[in-house]
């Protein structure tokens, strides 16, 4: 039975990079905590799914109201672990997250998606009803 699980403590969020480094590889151990402290102070939340114990997957979100989405939920990372993946964990965690912003009330759930992530679109296209809106820009200052 899969459990969801938000995480506040530091040795939560400690195992939980273990998962979460198979998305971000850029990040170390130290730096992702480097960079969690502030992102948790700005709304940051971390959920997990659970199955007999192990952290599964993990989700990475943020409530935010700007002009073109209302208030929403945006989804910053989300990824399964390797062993667990194309068992359904994933479409659980972000069920889970569209439930959870109905219940905050919330009209949308959001998320970008890297463009070399073909699988990861076919997922959130196919399989979770998400309708491709638009491109993200960034400028490396």
């Amino acid at each position: 039975m899969v459990a969801f699980k938000e995480l506040t403590a530091k040795q939560d969020f400690i195992e939980a990079f273990k998962v979460m480094h198979e998305l971000r590889t850029h990040l170390d151990e130290e730096g992702y905590l480097e960079l969690l402290e502030p992102m948790l102070s700005e709304g940051y939340r971390m959920l997990v799914a659970i199955e007999d114990g192990e952290i599964v997957a993990v989700t990475g979100i943020i409530q935010l109201t700007n002009f073109y989405n209302g208030k929403h939920i945006y989804v910053y990372d989300l990824v399964t672990a390797e062993a667990y993946r194309s068992k359904g964990y994933g479409e659980k965690l972000l069920s889970y997250i569209h439930t959870l912003a109905e219940q905050e009330g919330c009209s949308s759930v959001a998320l970008s998606s890297g463009l070399q992530r073909k699988d990861a679109h076919r997922f959130y296209e196919e399989k979770m009803g998400y309708a491709k809106t638009s491109y993200a820009f960034v400028k490396t200052l």
